[in-house]
C-alpha cells in the first residue's frame, strides 16, 4: 500500500495575484472590442453585409419611389406581405438594422484605415532594409564579378536603379551594399482605395440626410412649374434634415415637347422645350427666362438642382357644354398602362356651372374615363398598336353624380371613387368611341366633345449636395483600385565585396538579391535584365538565377 502524504506549499508562493475590478475589466472589454471592429476582417464582413442587407431593395417595390407597387404586393401576396412589411423590407434604406450597418462599416473603415495610413507615411521615411546576410537564399540571386571596385559597382547600381528608394552601406571589410525598393505606390493605392470608399459612403450619407428628389407632370403647353415647396410635386422625398422650406424658387415653363419613334415602337428620342428662370431672377421678377433644350439623361442644372426629363404621355381635351349654354375644359394627364404603346386610362373630372345647391351639384357632377389610344387600331375594341399620335382614339364612360370630392378622401386623379358607383351615387349615362372633333349628347341635352390631344411631360427635381464630392471619390477609388492592381512591389540588393588578397583575382565580388512583394508579378525577368548589366557571370555566359521558376508561380516568394 502506497501512501501520499500532503506536501507543505513552499515558503516562497505569495498571495494570489488580485482580480481585476469592473472597471478594468470593462475597459479590456471595450479595448477588445474596437480591435475587433477595427479590422480589414471585420470592415469586409460589413461591407458583405451591407451588400445583402440591400438586395430587398433591389428586388421588392419600395416605398420611396412606388407606392402603388407596394400596395399591389400586399394586396398579392396577403401573408407575407405584412411580415416583410414588419420587417421593413419596403422601405430597406430606411430602416434602423441598415442604418446600423452602414454605421458600423463607416466606423470600421475609419478606424483600420487611419492607423495604416500614418503606418504606411511612417514607412515611406524609413531607409530600405538592409541586405540580408545570405542572398542565395533569395528566389532570385545571382553572382559575378567586376573590374571596378565595390564603390564604383554601388554607384553603377544606383545610376541603373534610378527611380528606386535606394541606401547605400557599409560593412567591414571594405564590403559595400545598396539596398533598393520598388511599388510603395502600390500601397498608396490601396490606401487611397479604402479612403476614397469611406469619403463616397460619407457623401451618400450627406446626400441623404440634406438632399430630396421631387417628380411632377407638367403640361407641355406653356405650363410652368415652380419650385417652391412639397405642394408643388406629384411625389416628394425629401432627405432626414429636410422639412420641405427654403427650397431654391427656380421656375421651368414646358413650352413643347417632341418624340420620336423607331418602326417597332421602341422611343428613339424624347426632346421638352423649355425656359427657365433661376433663384436670382425670380427674386428680381424681371420676367427673364432663359430657354433650354431638356432630353433624357441630359438634365437641366440650375442653382444646384438638377432637372431631368423622365418620360411623357398624353391628355385628351374634352369640351363640356351645358343645356344652358355654358362650357367647361377638362385636360387632365391620363396615365399609360402599356409603355410600349402608351395605352393609357384616366378620368376627366368636371364640376357643373352656376349650380350654388350643394345636393344639385353632387348630383350633376361629370366624370369621363375611359381608355386613349394614341394609333388606334380602328376595331370596335379601342386598343393602340404604336405609341405615336397617328390615330387617336378614345373609349369613354361618362358617369355623372357624386364624384367624392367633398368627402374628405385621398382621390387618384387617374380613377373614379368606385363606392360612390357601388353604392349607385355615381352612374354611367353614356359609352361611346370619340376621335378628335366628334361628340356625343347626353340625355340632358348635356354634349360632350373631343377636342384633341396634348403632350404632357414628368420631370424630377433632384438636390445633392454632395454629389461633387460623390463623384471625385469614385475617381479616387477607380484611380486607387487601378494603382494596386497595376504596381508591382519588389525588392532588390546588391552586394560588393572586393577579391580575395591572397588570390590572383583582384577582381570585385558582385552579388545580387531580388524579392518580389507581390505574388507572380514577372519579376524573373526584370532581375535577369539587372543582373546583366550589373553582375556579368564569371564565365561571361548568360546570368542564371538559381531558382527562378520559384517566383514564377507564385510559390515562396518572402525570401526563407
Amino acid at each position: 500500500m502506497t501512501t501520499t502524504l500532503p506536501q507543505a506549499p513552499p515558503d516562497d508562493v505569495g498571495p494570489p495575484p488580485p482580480s481585476p475590478g469592473p472597471a478594468r475589466r470593462l475597459l479590456a472589454l471595450a479595448r477588445n472590442t474596437w480591435r475587433g471592429l477595427t479590422s480589414m476582417r471585420t470592415a469586409l464582413i460589413l461591407l458583405f453585409l451591407l451588400a445583402v442587407a440591400a438586395l430587398p431593395g433591389a428586388v421588392l417595390p419600395q416605398r420611396t419611389p412606388s407606392p402603388n407597387a407596394v400596395d399591389d404586393y400586399l394586396t398579392a401576396n396577403p401573408t407575407l406581405g405584412p411580415v416583410l412589411d414588419d420587417l421593413g423590407f419596403f422601405d430597406v434604406f430606411a430602416t434602423p438594422w441598415f442604418a446600423a450597418i452602414y454605421l458600423l462599416l463607416f466606423v470600421s473603415l475609419i478606424g483600420c484605415l487611419v492607423p495604416r495610413s500614418f503606418e504606411h507615411l511612417r514607412g515611406l521615411r524609413v531607409e530600405p532594409v538592409a541586405v540580408p546576410r545570405n542572398l542565395a537564399r533569395l528566389p532570385h540571386h545571382a553572382e559575378g564579378t567586376a573590374d571596378d571596385d565595390p564603390d564604383a559597382v554601388v554607384e553603377r547600381a544606383r545610376r541603373r536603379l534610378r527611380g528606386w528608394r535606394v541606401a547605400v552601406r557599409s560593412e567591414p571589410g571594405g564590403v559595400r551594399t545598396l539596398s533598393a525598393e520598388k511599388g510603395s505606390l502600390r500601397e498608396v493605392g490601396n490606401l487611397v482605395f479604402h479612403l476614397s470608399l469611406v469619403a463616397l459612403l460619407g457623401g451618400i450619407a450627406v446626400g441623404e440626410l440634406f438632399g430630396y428628389e421631387g417628380q411632377v407632370i407638367v403640361m407641355a403647353d406653356g405650363s410652368e412649374f415652380c419650385n417652391s415647396g412639397i405642394y408643388a410635386y406629384d411625389s416628394f422625398r425629401p432627405g432626414m434634415r429636410v422639412d420641405g422650406t427654403g427650397l431654391d424658387p427656380f421656375c421651368v415653363t414646358v413650352d413643347g415637347f417632341r418624340a420620336t419613334f423607331r418602326p417597332d415602337g421602341q422611343p428613339d428620342s424624347f426632346d421638352a422645350a423649355v425656359r427657365y428662370q433661376d433663384a436670382e431672377a425670380v427674386q428680381r421678377g424681371d420676367g427673364a427666362w432663359q430657354p433650354h433644350g431638356l432630353a433624357v439623361n441630359d438634365p437641366l442644372r440650375v442653382d444646384g438642382e438638377r432637372v431631368y426629363l423622365l418620360g411623357h404621355g398624353y391628355a385628351p381635351r374634352f369640351t363640356v357644354t351645358f343645356p344652358d349654354g355654358q362650357q367647361r375644359t377638362g385636360l387632365v394627364q391620363w396615365r399609360p398602362v402599356d409603355q410600349a404603346t402608351l395605352l393609357s386610362e384616366g378620368a376627366t373630372k368636371i364640376d357643373p356651372p352656376g349650380v350654388t345647391d350643394e345636393s344639385q351639384r353632387r348630383r350633376s357632377q361629370l366624370a369621363i374615363t375611359g381608355l386613349f389610344a394614341p394609333t388606334s387600331s380602328g376595331g370596335g375594341l379601342v386598343t393602340s398598336v404604336f405609341p405615336a399620335l397617328n390615330n387617336p382614339e378614345v373609349a369613354v364612360d361618362v358617369m355623372r353624380g357624386d364624384l367624392g370630392l367633398d368627402s374628405g378622401r385621398a382621390q387618384s386623379i387617374f380613377s373614379i371613387d368606385r363606392g360612390m358607383v357601388d353604392q349607385g351615387r355615381l352612374v354611367r349615362v353614356a359609352r361611346e368611341n370619340m376621335r378628335p372633333g366628334e361628340q356625343i349628347t347626353l340625355d340632358d341635352g348635356t354634349r360632350v366633345r373631343f377636342d384633341d390631344v396634348q403632350n404632357w411631360v414628368s420631370l424630377q427635381v433632384s438636390h445633392d449636395p454632395a454629389q461633387t464630392a460623390v463623384l471625385l471619390a469614385a475617381i479616387a477609388l477607380l484611380g486607387g483600385l487601378t494603382l494596386s492592381l497595376t504596381v508591382r512591389r519588389r525588392r532588390f540588393w546588391v552586394r560588393a565585396a572586393p577579391g580575395e588578397p591572397s588570390t590572383t583575382d583582384r577582381r570585385t565580388v558582385v552579388s545580387l538579391g531580388g524579392l518580389a512583394r507581390t505574388d507572380r508579378a514577372g519579376y524573373g525577368e526584370e532581375f535577369a535584365r539587372l543582373a546583366a548589366d550589373l553582375a556579368p557571370p564569371r564565365d561571361e555566359g548568360p546570368p542564371a538565377p538559381s531558382r527562378p521558376a520559384r517566383d514564377d508561380d507564385g510559390e515562396d516568394d518572402d525570401g526563407r
